[in-house]
């Protein structure tokens, strides 16, 4: 059930925990997941709600959205500017988050307006939660608005204390020797081990760029016309320092049906992959190692979540790319 509040509701006063209702999707999304991270959190939301909601002097304006782990609030400051309130538990991906938007301020992401760092809650800009990427017809137009994004984002070095693209690489490598036994198929095993080998070769250069880790089209949305912003803003990053060769691959995969659709899955992949590469001047060997690294990431949690095959779409992102 989306977020209800009384539309009579003061700023800053007096917020009725009872109106604010917790996302059924929301919920079983954390039953699943809770020994991730605080499985009490879930239960605590709605008073953590009320208390930024008066702490921030903030009137609830709208049904609220959520994601896989936060709440998203509409709501309006105490100047009358609409806000937006992101409630989350920390976690090691979304850490950093407010350090990223603090260091990006604005320019190509969505602005941070407050953040309190116990809580991991954030107050960001609002932007139109309905039209996001995925709402352009064009895939390769929607496509060349991500890569003109991304290329705008990891342009800013990395701040200090950011998690390194250095230390994730070495961890899938270290994780790969207890991950192939539970894969069956001896083609699957070999694809993993092509990927590892891509990445032992890059692991020495993990570059120094401040990346979204996840800029997929639907975590880009659109401002409103009157904000006199940008057109289209990021949002949600889980920002590690690395190079940012480490970020094409939510690009290869995003709308995979419009892929499947072409009749040729490889040359479509190829396609888009050479449109993000031309974008961002990439080097296209590290394009295609980095691009393996995610592909290998990707797969390995699989494996931690039970699977005992590879996702056919990663396979195909995988030999598409080698074939560069």
């Amino acid at each position: 059930m989306p977020v209800s509040e009384s539309s009579g509701a003061e700023l800053g006063a007096g917020v009725d925990t009872h109106r604010i209702e917790v996302p059924a999707g929301l919920v079983a999304y954390h039953d699943m997941h809770n020994a991730t991270w605080d499985p009490a959190w879930i239960s605590k939301l709605p008073d953590l709600a009320a208390s930024f909601l008066e702490r921030w002097e903030l009137r609830p304006d709208g049904p609220g959205a959520h994601g896989m782990i936060a709440l998203v609030l509409p709501v309006v400051r105490a100047d009358g500017t609409p806000a937006a309130l992101k409630l989350q538990p920390v976690t090691e991906d979304n850490v950093d988050e407010p350090l990223a938007l603090r260091t990006w301020n604005g320019q190509g992401a969505v602005r941070l307006l407050d953040h309190d760092p116990e809580t991991g809650t954030m107050l960001l800009e609002r932007l139109d939660g309905q039209r996001s990427l995925s709402s352009v017809p064009d895939d390769m137009a929607a496509l060349q608005i991500l890569a003109e994004l991304l290329a705008r984002l990891v342009a800013t070095p990395a701040p200090r204390g950011v998690r390194t693209l250095d230390g994730i690489a070495r961890g899938m490598l270290d994780h790969l020797p207890r991950a192939l036994p539970a894969l069956p198929d001896p083609g699957h095993r070999e694809l993993l081990r092509t990927c590892a080998a891509a990445v032992r070769e890059l692991v020495g250069e993990p570059g120094d760029r401040l990346l979204h880790w996840d800029l997929h089209y639907d975590n880009v949305l659109a401002s409103p016309p009157s904000s006199g912003r940008e057109p289209w803003l990021a949002i949600d990053p889980q920002p590690i320092s690395g190079d940012p060769a480490f970020e094409l691959l939510p690009a290869l995969d995003n709308r995979w049906e419009e892929v499947v659709a072409t009749g040729d899955v490889a040359r479509a992949v190829r396609r888009r992959f050479d449109l993000v590469t031309e974008v961002l001047d990439l080097d296209r060997r590290r394009a295609v190692g980095w691009t393996l690294g995610r592909v290998l990431q990707n797969c390995l949690w699989d494996v931690e979540d039970g699977h005992t095959a590879l996702n056919p779409v990663q396979v195909a992102i995988a030999e598409a790319v080698l074939a560069i």
